[in-house]
C-alpha cells in the first residue's frame, strides 16, 4: 500500500517524475506477479468457479451494448426523419409514404402475362389482344377468309370482373378459353355461307304445251363446308395458342332431293264466271293461253304485265268495255283484269306472298270486291313472289262454251295439310256518287226530266286474312282497305222551250248537254282525294284506295250487267265467297 501512495506522491513532484514512475511501475507489477503466483496456489475449484463466472457477465453485458445500440441507431434514424419531413402536413410526402407509393407502382396486374396494373379498361382490352396478334384464317381452294378475333369477348368479360373492383397488385389472370365451341361454330357458319355450294333439288322445269303436261329436272348434288370441323379447328389453335393458324376448311357433299316430283300436287285453285261477250271473252283467252305454263323459281317476283305482255290488236286482243281514267271506253285487253283477280285469289289461297296489288274504279262483278286486282299495262300490275322453296307453275285455262275461269298453282305445298287461307271481306262503308249525267231529248215535253238509270254510290271495303284449320277458323287479321266509285245517275231532259221537230235537233242537244255535264263531273273529281291503303300483315304493298275518277288506271275490266255475279271458288275448304 505505501507504494501506491509513494508512487503518488512522487508524481507531484516535477522533475524526474518519468523515470520514478517508471520505477514505481516496475515495482508493482513485480508484486502483481507475486500475488498471481500466490492466487495460483489455491484451490482448483475455488479457481474454476470464478472463470465461469466471470465469463457470463462479459456475454450479457456485450448483448445488452448491442442491444442498446440498436436501439439509439432507430431513435436516431426517427428523429432524422422527423427533422427532414417537418413540412410533410402541409403538403410533402413522408419518407414512410414515398416508400409505401414505390412499392404499389412497382406491383403488376397481369392478363395472360401482360401488366394492365394503372391502364384504363379500354386501353387493358387493347394491349391484351395485341399481344395475341391475332391472324387466324380459314382457306378453301382459291378462297380465304379472316377469322374474327374469337378472343375478344372472352377478354372483355374477365375485364368487366377484374374492373369491377379495385386492382390490387401482385394479381395475375388468364383469359378463360373454355367452352368456345359455340362461339366457333358461329364464326363457321358465316365462312362457310359465302362459300356453300348447296344442292339443287329437281322441279319443274318447263311445260309442255302439246301434252299438257309439265316436265321435271333432276336435282344436282351440293359441295358445302364442314362447319363442325372447322369450328373445332378454331378452337384446337386457341387451346394451343396458335392465333396465327391458318387452317383448311373441309368439305362434305349433300345429296339433292331425287324425289322431290312425288312431293308436287295442287296448291290452289280459283275459278269464276265470264261474260257472255265475246271481245272481251277472246281477250280473257289470250291472257290465258300467256299465262298457261309459267315457272316461277324460288324466290322469284313474278309480274302480270311481264308475262301477259302488252294487249295490242297485233296480238289478237280485241275491243272492249274498260275504263280510262275513270271513263269508259272501248279498249283492246278489256277484260283481262278477271284474269289477274282470279290469279290473285289462287295466290292467296296457296299461302305465297303477293308484293303488289290494285282495286278497281268500280265495283267488280266477278268476285267479291275487296278480293280483286285490277291491271293496266305500263300502269298497275299485280305481282307476287314464290316464297316456297321448289319452282311452281301455274295452270290456267278458259272455257268458252260455259265461261269458266279456272286458275291452279302447282307445286309443293307450304302450307300443311288441313290448313287454308281464305280472305273475308266486309262493306264498311258508302261514298256518295257523282253528280247526275244529263242528256237532252228534245222530243220530251219542254222542262221534262227523266231519269233512265238510277245513282249507284260508292263503297268502302275492308278485307280480313282468315285461317282454318280442319275447317275451323283459328286466326283473323287485316288484311287491307278498298275504296270503289259510285255511279252517275243517267237523266234525259228537254231543257229548250219546244219540243223537236226532228231526230237530229234531239241528238245534237244530248251530245252538247252530256259534254258539259261530263266536264263537270271530271273538275269535281279532280279536288277529290287518293289514299293509300295500310299494308297487309304479309307485308303487301296494297293499292290507293280512290274516291275519285282521278286515276291513272289505264285500260281495264268494266262492270257490264252480268249473267252470274258470284265467283265459284273451287280449292276445297270454306272460302268468303
Amino acid at each position: 500500500m505505501s507504494s501506491y501512495s509513494s508512487t503518488g506522491h512522487r508524481s507531484s513532484s516535477g522533475t524526474s517524475s518519468h523515470t520514478k514512475s517508471t520505477a514505481a511501475h516496475t515495482s508493482t507489477g513485480r508484486r502483481d506477479t507475486a500475488m498471481n503466483r500466490a492466487a495460483a496456489g489455491r484451490s482448483g475449484h475455488t479457481s474454476g468457479r470464478y472463470k465461469k463466472k466471470r465469463r457470463n457477465r462479459l456475454d450479457i453485458t456485450q448483448i445488452l451494448l448491442i442491444v442498446i445500440g440498436v436501439l439509439a441507431v432507430i431513435l436516431i434514424a426517427a428523429i432524422a426523419s422527423r427533422g427532414c419531413g417537418g413540412g410533410s402536413a402541409a403538403g410533402g410526402a413522408t419518407e414512410s409514404d414515398a416508400v409505401q407509393e414505390s412499392t404499389v407502382a412497382d406491383g403488376a396486374v397481369t392478363v395472360n402475362g401482360v401488366n394492365i396494373y394503372g391502364m384504363t379498361q379500354e386501353e387493358a382490352r387493347k394491349a391484351i389482344l395485341d399481344s395475341f396478334d391475332w391472324k387466324m384464317k380459314v382457306k378453301y381452294e382459291d378462297k380465304e377468309a379472316d377469322v374474327t378475333n374469337l378472343m375478344a369477348d372472352k377478354v372483355d368479360q374477365l375485364l368487366e370482373e377484374i374492373y369491377a373492383s379495385d386492382l390490387k397488385p401482385g394479381e395475375t389472370y388468364e383469359v378463360n378459353t373454355e367452352n368456345m365451341i359455340e362461339d366457333a361454330k358461329a364464326e363457321a357458319a358465316l365462312i362457310a355461307g359465302n362459300w356453300n355450294m348447296a344442292a339443287k333439288s329437281g322441279g319443274i322445269s318447263g311445260y309442255n304445251k302439246e301434252t299438257g303436261k309439265f316436265e321435271f329436272s333432276e336435282g344436282t348434288k351440293g359441295l358445302v363446308i364442314d362447319q363442325d370441323k372447322l369450328a373445332q379447328a378454331m378452337v384446337d389453335a386457341i387451346d394451343k395458342k396458335e392465333f396465327d393458324a391458318v387452317l383448311t376448311a373441309e368439305t362434305k357433299e349433300v345429296a339433292a332431293d331425287s324425289s322431290v316430283q312425288d312431293k308436287y300436287k295442287t296448291m290452289s285453285t280459283y275459278t269464276t264466271t265470264t261474260t257472255s261477250n265475246s271481245n272481251r271473252n277472246e281477250n280473257i283467252r289470250l291472257a290465258v293461253a300467256a299465262l298457261n305454263g309459267t315457272i316461277v323459281k324460288p324466290g322469284q317476283e313474278f309480274s302480270f304485265n311481264n308475262t301477259t305482255g302488252a294487249r295490242t290488236e297485233e296480238k289478237g286482243y280485241k275491243p272492249a268495255t274498260a275504263y280510262l281514267n275513270g271513263e269508259v271506253v272501248q279498249e283492246p285487253g278489256g277484260g283481262v283484269c278477271q284474269v289477274s283477280s282470279t290469279l290473285y285469289n289462287a295466290v292467296v289461297f296457296a299461302g305465297l306472298k303477293s308484293t303488289e296489288r290494285h282495286a278497281h274504279s268500280y265495283e267488280p262483278s266477278y268476285v267479291t270486291p275487296g278480293e280483286d286486282a285490277a291491271v293496266s299495262y305500263g300502269g298497275p300490275d299485280f305481282k307476287f313472289v314464290n316464297n316456297s322453296e321448289y319452282p311452281l307453275a301455274i295452270k290456267a285455262s278458259f272455257s268458252a262454251s260455259d265461261r269458266k275461269l279456272t286458275i291452279a298453282l302447282y307445286g309443293v305445298p307450304i302450307l300443311k295439310e288441313g290448313v287454308k287461307i281464305r280472305m273475308s271481306s266486309e262493306k264498311t262503308g258508302e261514298i256518295d256518287p257523282p253528280s247526275a249525267v244529263y242528256t237532252e231529248d228534245g222530243s220530251l215535253q219542254p222542262g221534262q226530266e227523266v231519269q233512265t238509270k238510277a245513282a249507284t254510290p260508292g263503297s268502302r271495303w275492308s278485307t280480313d286474312l282468315v285461317t282454318y284449320e280442319n275447317d275451323k277458323e283459328v286466326s283473323r287479321e287485316f288484311f287491307h282497305n278498298s275504296s270503289y266509285r259510285g255511279k252517275a245517275a243517267q237523266i234525259k231532259r228537254n231543257s229548250s222551250a219546244t219540243v223537236a221537230t226532228n231526230a237530229t235537233e234531239t241528238t245534237a242537244a244530248a251530245e252538247s248537254t252530256a259534254a258539259e255535264t261530263n266536264a263537270a263531273n271530271e273538275s269535281t273529281a279532280a279536288h277529290e282525294t287518293t289514299t293509300a291503303a295500310p299494308s297487309s300483315p304479309d307485308g303487301e304493298t296494297k293499292a290507293p284506295t280512290t274516291t275519285a275518277a282521278a286515276s291513272n288506271e289505264g285500260p281495264q275490266e268494266t262492270t257490264p250487267e252480268p249473267e252470274e255475279t258470284n265467283p265459284v271458288v273451287e280449292a276445297n275448304g270454306p272460302g268468303s265467297n
